[in-house]
């Protein structure tokens, strides 16, 4: 029997390629914002409706707009036919589950892309897709829902800082992109924490989930890396100018975001060799702490050994036995055995067995 969660992901299996799904109950409401800008001006304009931004006409050369929530085909649909979308690029982009990969259309350019937070309850990593579509002159994205990825980026392009309004869309793409590079290095020094703090917990012994807790961390950083690792791809692809939609100033800045991701796989590799070392360790731990329980069990038996021996032998039921009627007897056999039990565990205590 299928997942419900998983039915609900596939909701198109089986339909003709391009076909969008119909949108989920309870599903997030899309949100439709649209900035224009050059190097003098800028005009940001939101939008309640598709009617409305349909109506709307550009002023401004530049454009940039975003969209959050992908679940109404007709607001997918709409965007598709003002800016000339592929229907399969709609139908990834209402798909929320792709890769990171980077699709050339002849016009511009699809970049999938996910990001990563912590949850606040839970603290579980979880992730969202971004969709980018870079074209002549306009820059399209795609968002779940509100991540604040690119809060600093639309701040530096309202204030006129830096040169994302000097030059042209494509350094705005870029600029987006090295937004959610960046969001992976919060991410990532909040995992690399998480890993620290496992890994000075794991000789204590005293939490018994300490195995559940760095299986899990385990599975955060296989997460990870099937990000990374295809982003990493979609930059060196940029990188190689395989595609003409960056100018040569741009292509400078790409190299440097090509590099960011290099350090970000390099950290994530570092800490997935630590937490398979953890392992190593936790099980090593594990092991060395159940010796000591059974040396210091093996220690009391061999005490005692001796001791239950005296007292089988003056336990038989036989006459002749002289100790029986001496009226010193049982004090004897008491302090010999008293003698016997201290001895060996001073000898054991010398050996650093107890």
């Amino acid at each position: 029997m299928r997942h419900p969660e998983q039915k609900q992901r596939h909701s198109t299996l089986g339909d003709a390629p391009g076909t969008l799904a119909a949108a989920a109950e309870g599903a997030v409401a899309s949100s439709i914002s649209l900035v224009e800008y050059t190097a003098d001006d800028y005009l940001e304009t939101r939008f309640a409706t598709v009617e409305a931004g349909l109506a709307h006409r550009a002023q401004l050369p530049n454009l940039w707009l975003n969209v959050y929530g992908l679940t109404d085909p007709a607001v997918l649909q709409a965007i598709g036919q003002r800016f000339g979308l592929h229907p399969l690029v709609l139908e990834d982009i209402a798909n929320t589950r792709q890769r990171p990969k980077v699709d050339d259309y002849g016009s511009y350019l699809f970049i999938a892309t996910r990001v990563y937070r912590y949850q606040q309850e839970g603290q579980r990593l979880v992730h969202d897709q971004v969709y980018l579509v870079i074209g002549s002159g306009f820059v399209l994205t795609f968002q779940t829902q509100p991540l604040g990825v690119f809060t600093s980026l639309r701040e530096r392009l309202q204030a006129g800082r830096g040169l994302v309004r000097q030059l042209g869309a494509d350094y705005l793409g870029y600029s987006l992109l090295d937004a959610i590079i960046d969001d992976y290095f919060g991410v990532l020094d909040q995992f690399n924490a998480r890993v620290e703090d496992l890994d000075r917990q794991v000789l204590g012994g005293h939490d018994r989930f300490i195995l559940a807790r760095i299986q899990r961390q385990k599975q955060d950083a296989m997460r990870l890396r099937r990000a990374l690792v295809p982003l990493r791809e979609v930059l060196n692809t940029l990188v190689r100018g395989d595609y003409a939609f960056f100018q040569r100033d741009t292509m400078v800045y790409l190299r440097d975001a090509f590099d960011h991701t290099l350090h970000l796989i390099e950290s994530l590799e570092a800490a997935r060799e630590a937490i398979g070392g953890m392992l190593d360790l936790y099980m090593s731990a594990q092991s060395n702490r159940l010796n000591v329980q059974m040396r210091v069990l093996t220690v009391i038996t061999i005490i005692f050994m001796p001791l239950t021996l005296i007292a089988g032998i003056y336990g038989m039921n036989f006459d002749n036995m002289p100790e029986l009627h001496w009226h010193f007897g049982y004090y004897y056999t008491i302090g010999l055995m008293a003698a016997i039990a201290l001895g060996l565990g001073i000898v054991f205590w010398r050996r650093r067995w107890l």
